[in-house]
């Protein structure tokens, strides 16, 4: 081992392995076949990794989950503890702009062992769940139907169709702008009579609720005014003085989606012990089960604000996840180095349309080779609801196969009411979806209390469960666990190519198949095509 670092400290710009840590740049060559992912899940659609690639992950997560770690087909890893730049140079990765060291493992041999390699030195799981019924029954959520309109008689009319069209209740969760302005914490009384009320007739329909939140606060408020006295906010580099303690007096405000806020310092242990204050007073007082923790991405914390201990816009992000560490029934959207934790994660919203919804594999997959394995493949028919506006009609088939694609990952979410859009033949499918789900749900909780102990992905990329058998760049199914090929249709037609690895299948239909092989099947518009892993 010593000798070996001496090696790679002469020769800063080789690969250096066992666990050798460097902070130079390093260039490290591409093995012959061999690929990389990792990285921010928003982009893994673009893996493995081609020529020209390039990411710098400061205070840039792409939207989504992200961690510093790459993982190679090879069996080999490259973590840090800080964000750094990678980029693919033709037949070398080249590490820059680290933060802090790198650390280079070549031990393992294919894309499961540098996955199990990196997790059990760096982010092993904590053996602790969240909520099962996340996983146990499908989830809905109120913004595509009320987008910014969340209010009281809405809620519990879609919770009510819900279960009058024959969809079991699950979660629901009640999104943004419920309260007055951000930072508040109090349903706004011009759309909420009674909110505790409401909830309670909620879990009377047999539904647990999950409200939207942010880190967030609106500038020019009372409660603003009152943190910014307290220093609970992140504060602005300004200089007029020259004297840092005397200049550091006004709050960073941030640009996001909805606008211009302060955000919360939680470097500040008294900015924690607030922001958990309130939470714990809307579960009080209006009998909430949980929160759905949305932004805290990195890209919202500027570089040059200044906190109460000093953190990077990335540190900033994963102080934001630890909070939902309290709350079994939590969900992020955007989260930091925080895998192996019982945290729920979301994808990153998704247009209706077909190119977004061939993302949600890549996407799901990798995730989970970030240590993110309890991840829910965004809304069925698409989360981004800039991509409904104008819309007189959407794409049935896209929403029939959207639920499809979703049935059997680790999580499935409505939001947009299935019975409102679509015909009666399809809403039919859709439920048939549902149904499938229950039919595998018990295989699929036992593989999510084998993620909580052993961190193994529940959904895993083909190339994760059968190494080096090529099929590193195969997108369009996954394994769920190690027993099931999931191959949903996700393009717009009926004809789906399957590739089949070594041993004796078993279909959906009950017909046998022997692998490897390429196959091209018609799919019926109510089909989930699955295959039964059967003998080795």
């Amino acid at each position: 081992m010593i000798k070996a670092f001496k090696i790679c400290l002469f020769f800063v710009a080789m690969i250096c392995t066992n666990g050798v840590q460097l902070l130079a740049q390093t260039s490290i060559v591409i093995k012959n076949g061999e690929k990389w992912f990792g990285g921010a899940v928003n982009e893994a659609h673009q893996m493995p990794f081609k020529d020209g690639y390039s990411l710098d992950m400061y205070a840039d997560t792409r939207g989504n989950q992200a961690a510093p770690l790459l993982v190679s087909t090879k069996g080999r890893f490259i973590w840090s503890e800080e964000p750094f730049k990678f980029t693919v140079e033709h037949d070398r990765l080249v590490i820059s702009n680290a933060k802090g060291a790198i650390t280079i493992d070549s031990t393992g041999q294919n894309l499961r062992d540098a996955f199990r390699n990196a997790a059990k030195r760096f982010f092993p799981s904590k053996n602790k769940l969240p909520d099962t019924l996340l996983f146990s029954k499908p989830q809905y959520n109120t913004w595509i139907e009320l987008v910014y309109n969340q209010n009281e008689a809405d809620i519990l009319a879609y919770a009510k169709a819900i279960i009058a069209n024959g969809f079991p209740p699950g979660v629901i969760m009640i999104d943004d702008n419920w309260a007055d302005y951000y930072g508040r914490f109090d349903f706004r009384a011009d759309r909420f009579k009674n909110a505790a009320a409401m909830v309670d007739t909620l879990h009377s329909l047999g539904f647990k609720v999950m409200l939207w939140v942010s880190p967030f606060v609106s500038p020019d408020t009372e409660v603003f005014r009152e943190l910014l006295a307290q220093k609970l906010l992140l504060m602005a580099k300004t200089v007029k003085t020259g004297d840092p303690l005397k200049d550091i007096d006004e709050p960073a405000i941030i640009e996001w989606w909805n606008g211009h806020s302060a955000v919360l310092d939680f470097t500040n242990p008294d900015a924690k012990k607030w922001y958990q204050g309130r939470l714990d007073h809307m579960v009080k007082t209006y009998h909430l089960d949980g929160f759905k923790f949305d932004a805290g991405d990195a890209d919202f914390y500027p570089p040059d604000a200044v906190s109460f201990k000093k953190a990077t816009p990335n540190e900033h992000s994963r102080l934001w996840g630890e909070i939902g560490l309290n709350y079994p029934l939590n969900e992020y959207r955007a989260m930091w180095k925080m895998g192996g934790e019982p945290l729920v994660q979301r994808l990153r919203d998704k247009k209706h349309n077909w190119e977004d919804l061939q993302k949600l594999i890549p996407h799901l997959t990798t995730a989970g080779l970030l240590g993110y394995q309890f991840t829910c493949p965004d809304m069925i028919g698409g989360g981004e609801y800039g991509s409904f506006i104008g819309r007189d009609k959407l794409d049935e088939q896209l929403v029939v196969r959207s639920a499809q694609c979703s049935a059997l990952m680790p999580m499935m979410q409505f939001s947009v009411a299935p019975w409102r859009v679509l015909s009666k033949e399809n809403l039919a499918i859709v439920k048939k979806a549902v149904d499938t789900r229950a039919k595998y749900t018990p295989y699929i909780m036992q593989l999510v209390k084998q993620a909580a102990a052993t961190g193994e992905p529940i959904a895993r990329s083909m190339e994760y469960g059968f190494p080096n058998q090529g099929f590193a760049d195969v997108k369009g199914q996954f394994m769920l666990g190690s027993k099931y090929l999931v191959a949903p249709v996700i393009t717009n037609g009926n004809t789906k190519t399957v590739y089949l690895p070594k041993g004796t299948w078993k279909n959906d239909l009950g017909k046998t198949v022997k692998g490897p092989a390429k196959i091209e099947i018609e799919v019926a518009a109510d089909r989930l095509p699955v295959f039964e892993l059967i003998k080795n």
